[in-house]
């Protein structure tokens, strides 16, 4: 088995480390170690994570291609840092069913460059009106835990309530994309003061947490868990630290664009500031930063959402919701939570990393960079500062709203269980 040699990382932004890696495990951590043949990778003083995990990832493989397929995902995965993505339901066919998350799982085991862990539908075809096959999917060689119909709401609350009931005998998680759709028809940005003066259609923050307020109830009737996903407004971050004061079992996720980007960018109808939930007010950027550093936020999720070039190359009301994110995620968070004083590196290991893992449940994942465990590990160049070209993404698509913002940090290398899957900012 090979081994290589860490020399000189500061693993979780300590102290400088070396760190030995022999075939898939960590064999040691310490100073001045030394391995007969081993290959060296002289870290520098770059901070050493343990691989990124990521819960909220669309992959769009099968049947949009054109936009991401599970490898060129998982290629983008592997070049932002992660070892691990859980793969949205919301495909064509949509994976609802046994067969449709074991054909996502079996092309994530064949990238061979990030672990693919898909998340099954809630309702059959994401319709939101018969659950799906929840259970076989959960028995299935895919062994499902998290179940979404993000891109749309569960917005039922019986058939919310049945999927919570439901996921119990299994230890799963149902993932909410919180979202009252009456509240939302013909939305097309933040409901404020920049939709008034441009006359789009607003997307109020109650339709998102009138929808959070009912399903942590909801999950403290039935003694279940429940996640939110992209959580975006200062209002919900209110809900979910009152529904956590009451030992309700939420957890709640934020993006790196809701951390960063506002909705005054609207004002360019640049379609590439286009996305679900909405960006929302520099308010809200700044109680989602405060909410991820004192933990009511549990996690970072990328809602990684790849478009064709046709599909945001329009008018701004034609133009499809979302943006690629795994590429840039490590850099935004680095930007707007490291370098302002709000989580050290440690923090982060544990927003996007370790606390990630363990609502999944992703084996092997979100674990210490410590003797013994897997050897999936990231290392970056925290001292970096480069502008952002698209151009060089290894995801199919192009929909970053970060081209030509200079963001800090830059992923050097990456392991999935000891493989390298990026030495040196390039793919293997």
């Amino acid at each position: 088995m090979s081994k290589t040699l860490i020399r000189g990382a500061k693993v979780l932004g300590g102290e400088p480390q070396d760190v030995l890696i022999d075939g898939t495990v960590v064999e040691a951590v310490g100073t001045n170690l030394s391995a007969e043949g081993a290959e060296v990778v002289e870290a520098d003083g770059k901070v050493l994570l343990p691989g990124l995990v990521d819960l909220h990832t669309h992959l769009r493989e099968p049947g949009r291609e054109d936009s991401e397929t599970v490898l060129t995902g998982t290629r983008a995965a592997a070049s932002g840092g992660y070892t691990n993505v859980f793969a949205m339901a919301n495909t064509f066919p949509v994976a609802d069913t046994a067969g449709v998350v074991e054909q996502v799982w079996r092309l994530g085991q064949e990238s061979g460059y990030c672990d693919v862990q898909p998340i099954g539908a809630v309702t059959v075809g994401l319709e939101g009106a018969k659950l799906a096959e929840l259970g076989a999917m959960h028995e299935s060689a895919a062994g499902v835990t998290v179940f979404s119909d993000d891109g749309k709401c569960v917005h039922d609350a019986v058939i919310m309530r049945r999927a919570l009931e439901y996921v119990k005998a299994f230890n799963g998680v149902v993932a909410q994309h919180a979202q009252e759709p009456r509240l939302t028809e013909g939305a097309q940005m933040n409901e404020g003061v920049v939709s008034a003066e441009l006359g789009l259609g607003g997307w109020p923050a109650v339709a998102e947490e009138s929808v959070i307020a009912r399903d942590v109830l909801l999950a403290e009737h039935v003694g279940s868990r429940v996640h939110i996903c992209h959580l975006s407004t200062a209002g919900s971050v209110e809900i979910v630290r009152w529904a956590k004061s009451r030992g309700i079992d939420v957890t709640a996720e934020v993006t790196p664009h809701h951390l960063l980007l506002t909705d005054e960018l609207v004002r360019s109808y640049n379609p590439v500031y286009k996305v679900n939930p909405p960006l929302r007010t520099e308010r809200d950027v700044m109680a989602l930063r405060e909410a991820l550093a004192d933990g009511t936020i549990d996690i970072v999720a990328t809602d990684h959402a790849p478009h064709p070039h046709e599909d945001k190359d329009c008018e701004w009301a034609a133009a499809a919701m979302g943006m690629v994110g795994l590429e840039t995620a490590l850099s935004v968070v680095q930007e707007t939570m490291v370098d302002t004083g709000l989580l050290d590196w440690a923090g982060v290991a544990d927003r996007m990393s370790f606390k990630p893992a363990k609502i999944g449940q992703a084996t092997g994942h979100g674990r210490p960079v410590s003797a013994g465990e897997p050897a999936n590990l990231t290392l970056v160049d925290a001292a970096y500062r480069g502008q952002v070209d698209p151009a060089g993404f290894a995801s199919r698509s192009r929909n970053t709203p970060y081209e030509g913002r200079e963001l800090p940090g830059r992923v050097t290398h990456t392991w999935l269980r000891g493989k390298a899957t990026l030495v040196d900012g390039k793919l293997t």
